[in-house]
């Protein structure tokens, strides 16, 4: 199950820039009754197709790999690996997988195989492959592993000469990379530092794009595609379509976060009467929001609002803004005396987590979580041993 569900995956290699999104507008309070609002922004990619070869790692085959070569090579074997690749994408996209990272991964591999001359996966030919990358970390290498080693697994009744890497070949041990957790008053700063952008309608894009991330938790990618048709101003709802995972969910709004959005609405309407995109947040020329801009202009807010990591820790990104509203949420319930691991699978399906896991991870994160988790459990435990 946990291979099906990587499928959905992808995982950007450690130091390859996260795909970011656009521009935002207001003045905010944060998930409990936060407000928000504005004007302004400047900031669209595409799916690759089955027999898109992308992302060749340009090295050839080591003398030391024991995988099968073919003397007198004709590339008739191979021709047959790299058909039955595209139908095994072909067939998994009809199910449902979007394979936007994986499929270009495993053309990738076949071209690898190609270059070696080989007609047959070998456990030796992927472990090379899935190591002849740039990134040392070994649980990225792993997550490319398993991209050859499901193919193989769907190979192996169609031709039983095909051998299936295990699993536990390369270290899968995810190493998460500490997110930069704002505090209200740092969403606040960098809310006003918004307001200096140029032209004024990108001011006010940035400013709604901010304040929407930080009062609903929803991903910037998601923020960002919104269509208008998604954003319901009336039931005060959104509903983000195929997110990550394929999954779907709709998010309610507190109503000053309502109020914000429409004013947004009126205000983008009134500056694009005919707009060139149907996304409810658009750029200062009423087109969508473009990833390949956002950080940049997003760590030109960081510097105005005067905010720097710890040493050591990665830069401020715009998709951290989205740990503002679980950890508030968090914080509440544990403050209310409520049962909060009870409540976790809720917080995990608003926030579109795949599982509650991804969310508990927060309870280690932050420091003050750690704190009121450790002493909800000592009261337990006190509890438990007096009666």
């Amino acid at each position: 199950m946990g291979d099906e569900r990587d499928e959905h995956l992808g995982g950007a290699e450690p130091g390859e820039p996260p795909a970011g999104d656009g521009d935002g507008g207001g003045a905010t309070t944060l998930p409990t009754g936060g407000t928000f609002g504005g004007t302004g922004g400047t900031e669209t990619t595409g799916p690759t197709g089955a027999t898109t070869e992308t992302g060749g790692t340009g090295a050839g085959p080591s003398p030391t790999v024991v995988g099968v070569r073919i003397a007198g090579f004709n590339g008739a074997g191979v021709s047959g690996l790299r058909a039955r690749a595209e139908e095994y994408l072909a067939m998994r996209r009809t199910l449902g997988f979007k394979l936007e990272t994986w499929g270009p991964r495993l053309m990738s591999f076949v071209r690898f195989c190609e270059d070696c001359g080989a007609a047959t996966v070998t456990t030796d030919l992927a472990v090379e492959w899935a190591t002849s990358t740039p990134s040392d970390h070994e649980a990225y290498q792993a997550r490319r592993l398993d991209v050859v080693r499901i193919f193989a697994r769907h190979l192996q009744p169609l031709d039983p000469a095909t051998a299936v890497p295990p699993g536990d070949v390369l270290d899968r041990r995810q190493r998460r990379v500490q997110p930069y957790l704002y505090s209200p008053q740092e969403v606040t700063a960098l809310m006003s530092a918004a307001r200096t952008l140029r032209p004024a309608f990108r001011a006010v894009t940035w400013r709604t794009l901010i304040g929407l991330l930080a009062v609903t938790g929803m991903r910037q990618g998601e923020a960002c595609r919104l269509g208008r048709g998604d954003v319901d101003l009336n039931a005060e709802t959104i509903t983000v379509e195929d997110s990550k995972f394929g999954k779907s969910r709709m998010v309610f709004l507190h109503p000053t976060a309502a109020a914000a959005l429409r004013a947004y609405d009126r205000a983008r309407d009134e500056a694009f009467p005919e707009p060139a995109a149907d996304t409810f947040l658009v750029n200062s020329l009423g087109r969508p929001l473009d990833s390949r801009n956002t950080p940049k202009t997003f760590a030109q807010l960081v510097t105005a609002a005067g905010i720097k990591a710890p040493p050591g820790q990665r830069s401020p990104r715009l998709h951290d803004i989205r740990h503002v509203f679980t950890v508030a949420t968090l914080l509440d319930w544990y403050r209310d005396g409520g049962d909060v691991q009870a409540r976790l699978p809720v917080l995990s399906t608003w926030l579109g987590h795949i599982d509650p896991k991804s969310t508990y991870w927060y309870c280690s994160a932050v420091p003050e979580l750690l704190a009121l988790a450790a002493g909800r459990l000592e009261r337990t435990a006190g509890e438990e041993a007096a009666s």
